[in-house]
This record gives C-alpha cells, structure tokens and sequence, in this order.
C-alpha cells in the first residue's frame, strides 16, 4: 500500500495530545519511529526461534470470526468469517471501537482481507471470488479465482495468497491471474493449512491455522526464514471454543505487530523477541 500508514503509538499521541492543555505539552511523548522492523535479528538461511511480547491490549469483539487483520491510514480492517456472519469491518487501533461495517452476502464466508491505495480486497473461502470495496466500504466488484481463498497480502508489486494447503500464489494486482506458486516449507518438509498473511518488506507472514506458530517465509523460494511462538496469547485468552485460534497479522510499520484470533476479546500489540 503506498498510502500513509499511521501507527498505534502514533494515534495514541495524537489522542493525548488533544486532551492536553498548552502548560502540558511535556506530558505528550514522542511519535513512535515508524521505520522499524518487527524481527529482532536480521533474517537469513539460518531459522530463527522467537517469541512474543505484549505491549497493548485491545478489546475486540469476542463474537467476530476473525479472518484478517490489515493496518491503514484509516484504521484496522477487519474481514470475519461463517455464513451469514461475515463482515468487513474498519476498527479504531487503539479502542478497538467499530467505526465502519459491511456484512457480507449469506452465501460468502468472508477470508483474509488486504489493502491497496485505499481499497479493500476480502477473499471468500469457497465461493471463487475476490470483493474488493472501496474506503467507505462500497462494492466495487470482483476478483474470480479457482480454489478456496485463506489468505493475502500485497508485497507492494504483487498479491500473494494461500488457500488451506502448502502452496502461496502469487497473482497480478491488476487482473488476479496467478504469476507463480511456492511450496511453504521447513527444512525440506510442506507446512500445510498456511492461513491468514501479512506482506512485512521482502518477507510473507503467516499463521497456521489451528497452530500458535507464525511464519516467516521467504516467498521466492517458500522457505521459512523464521518461526514466533504465539502461544501465550491463546493461554491468555483460555477459551473453551475450539474454534478460537489464532488468526489475524496486522503491521503497523512500527516495529510491532497486531495479532488476534476467532472468537478472542483482545487484539494484541506485540513486540517479537528473541
């Protein structure tokens, strides 16, 4: 996405920084230095172990699917899944508040979501299309693909996406049409059930579904860079419902991530550790 993106901190300043009197500026800290990267080590051949550290939490609705989380000038978006259910929603970053919402047909189970120059683009999981919508939400049509739809991001000249199995695609962002495919792997073995993604510079970031695991993958060959353990968000949720996993990477460019999962009353802001 080539528009300007705003951060948590950077939003959470502002904020403050309008309850503040003119005697009180010393209070208000700095913006948050949007040019840092989330790794803590530089990403290379040798796979890299890390973890997560929490430094925001944000409530979030405990009855939203979620699918897909991507980080705008406007806000979060949101895609949430099931039949009947499914939404496309815009989220304030830092109160977690429903600022805009579109539900989706009944026949749609809404997938991962991405942004590009303003637009949304949802994925369904077995219907074959693509919806893109514009920044307030108004359908602007379709994109056709074969397969099921999991999850995509755009890397800035391309879509990538993944559909329940070990292989990404890349596709044109102009016509969806597949460019080229990539088998998700780890020392030779295929990561099946590769889900939501998230485009974070040269790398795609990827949550396995019903797995606390998130990868790091390099998309010219699908080898996996790196791994963050997540499981400690889940343990802090506890929910009874099998469903409610992990699900959901957001890059607020700022050096942290936001993750969330089904069904889960938080977002978290992470740092991720060595």
């Amino acid at each position: 996405m080539t528009a300007m993106r705003w951060t948590i901190g950077a939003v959470a300043v502002l904020l403050l920084a309008a309850s503040c009197g003119d005697d009180d500026v010393s209070a208000i800290p700095e913006a948050v230095d949007t040019s840092g990267s989330p790794w803590p080590a530089p990403l290379n051949d040798s796979h890299q172990e890390w973890t997560v550290r929490v430094i925001e939490r944000v409530p979030h609705d405990p009855t939203a699917f979620t699918q897909g989380l991507e980080f705008t000038e406007d806000g979060l978006v949101e895609s949430t899944g099931r039949r009947g259910e499914s939404t496309l929603r815009l989220l304030d970053p830092v109160t977690g508040e429903m600022l805009r919402r579109v539900d989706n047909l009944d026949e749609h189970f809404g997938e991962g979501v991405t942004v590009l120059d303003g637009s949304a683009v949802q994925l369904t999981w077995q219907s074959g299309v693509a919806l893109r919508w514009d920044a307030a939400f108004e359908p602007l049509g379709e994109f056709g693909y074969d397969g099921e739809g999991w999850g995509i991001c755009h890397d800035g000249s391309d879509f990538w996406m993944s559909d329940g199995t070990a292989t990404l695609t890349r596709r044109d962002t102009e016509t969806f049409a597949p460019l080229d495919t990539v088998t998700v792997q780890r020392e030779g073995e295929p990561i099946e059930l590769v889900n939501e993604l998230e485009c974070i510079g040269d790398h795609v970031v990827a949550n396995v579904w019903r797995s606390d695991e998130i990868l790091v993958i390099d998309p010219t060959n699908g080898d996996v860079r790196a791994t963050i353990d997540a499981a400690a968000l889940g343990a802090e949720v506890a929910s009874p419902d099998s469903g409610a996993v992990l699900n959901g990477i957001a890059d607020p460019a700022d050096g942290t991530l936001i993750l969330g999962g089904k069904l889960w009353p938080t977002l978290f802001v992470v740092e991720i550790v060595g």
